[in-house]
């Protein structure tokens, strides 16, 4: 399995995960290539080598022309920071299943969290900074690398968020920014005492959805190391390292949690909705048993699976969408085979398979989310699809 862990020495941002993947082996032309996908209006990137307290990194900026007059320049900047409009662009886009799903996954975590943070809806959050055209450029151009670069799995270190405060569009926050603390919600954290902030909330959103799991340094054969710069001069290197490498993921136990509560008194919309943000949240897994409770009344037992960083998250949803008062917890030990993904070719476009192997035994399948975008693209029939894909496979 090939994997990209990220080292956030002094935090993450968007242009620094560009930056180290770039300095971790990717071409600049395959990146500029996949990013010219989108359709966006006019934009250049700017890569250069500089130094960070003697560490050498690749720093990443994105220009666009200047506009004229102060209107239009507003114009420009409100209608790039919807949510809906940056969704529908990836959409429409010609960028693979993969990518266009990663990325809309960040923007959506984004905007639950800067919801959240201004007590407004998901369709009605305006992004300001983070909607504009260098971080549509950071976070599609991070998902677009990293299926470059063949990564499978995304591994990430504590993260230092740093204290004090920063300016931004809606005035002077305490660090980390309010979207920023949102969205690291059950991620370990790094204790630091620099006074500037060192993730923000794009980085934050980048790495929190990707990755599996946050910790030290895992087991691989590190193939490339890059370092992404940031902007600012702090007391240490400002750098955010990737390495990037080869591990054998052999057949272990695993801890997870499994979490449950009793439901009597909601309607199976309510409870198809709270599936959907449990997986949202992390979910490994959601399910639902029909029981009979005290009184005779007929209900449902809600069962979560999650990963342990991803345990507050779940239970905050559950007490946020359900009527229980009070989550069952079980810690459990699990035994997972080996798997990785593969991409296959079809008539109809790439669909990834994950591929599993017990002993000598290997079993693939074809992503259903991929067969589905794609039997939409075509207007033809998933099965059709999903036979092509097995066929490839």
């Amino acid at each position: 399995m090939r994997i990209a862990y990220f080292d956030c020495i002094s935090g993450i941002s968007g242009n620094m995960t560009l930056g180290a993947l770039l300095a971790a082996g990717l071409a600049e032309d395959e990146l500029v290539g996949g990013l010219r996908k989108l359709h966006l209006p006019e934009w250049e990137l700017k890569t250069e080598r500089v130094s960070r307290k003697g560490i050498a990194a690749t720093y990443v900026t994105v220009e666009e022309p200047a506009l004229e007059g102060h209107h239009h320049h507003h114009q420009h900047h409100h209608h790039h920071s919807t949510l809906g409009y940056i969704l529908d662009l990836i959409a429409h886009s010609e960028l693979s299943a993969r990518v266009k799903e990663q990325a809309s996954a960040i923007f959506t975590r984004l905007g639950t969290a800067e919801a959240e943070v201004h007590g407004t809806t998901l369709e009605e959050v305006h992004f300001h900074e983070v909607g504009a055209v260098d971080a549509i450029i950071d976070i599609v151009g991070s998902v677009i690398a990293l299926e470059a670069l063949g990564i499978e799995q995304v591994i990430g270190s504590p993260l230092p968020l740093g204290h004090g405060w920063a300016t931004c569009s809606h005035g002077t926050f305490p660090v980390p920014a309010p979207a920023t603390a949102a969205l690291v919600r059950g991620v370990p954290l790094a204790e630091t005492a620099i006074e500037a902030e060192l993730v923000t909330p794009t980085g934050a959103a980048i790495i929190t959805t990707l990755a599996t799991r946050f910790g030290p340094l895992p087991a691989m054969t590190v193939a490339a190391i890059g370092y992404g710069a940031g902007s600012h001069d702090i007391p240490r290197p400002n750098v955010l390292r990737v390495f990037l490498g080869e591990a054998e993921v052999e057949s272990a136990a695993a801890e997870i949690v499994s979490l449950e509560t009793n439901i009597d008194d909601q309607s199976g919309e309510v409870l198809g909705y709270l599936m959907e943000r449990l997986f949202t949240a992390g979910a490994l897994d959601v399910f639902y048993i029909p029981i009979q409770m005290k009184k005779h009344r007929p209900g449902v037992l809600v069962r979560v699976l999650c990963a342990l960083p991803d345990e507050q998250r779940c239970a905050d949803v559950l007490f946020a969408e359900t009527t229980t008062l009070g989550i069952r917890r079980n810690l459990c030990a699990r035994t997972v085979l080996p798997r990785a993904f593969r991409t296959v070719e079809t008539p109809y476009g790439p669909v990834r398979v994950k591929v599993s192997r017990w002993g000598d035994i290997e079993r693939a399948e074809p992503e259903f989310d991929d067969c589905r975008t794609l039997a939409e693209t075509h207007q033809i029939p998933l099965r059709v699809v999903m036979q092509a894909a097995k066929a490839a496979i």
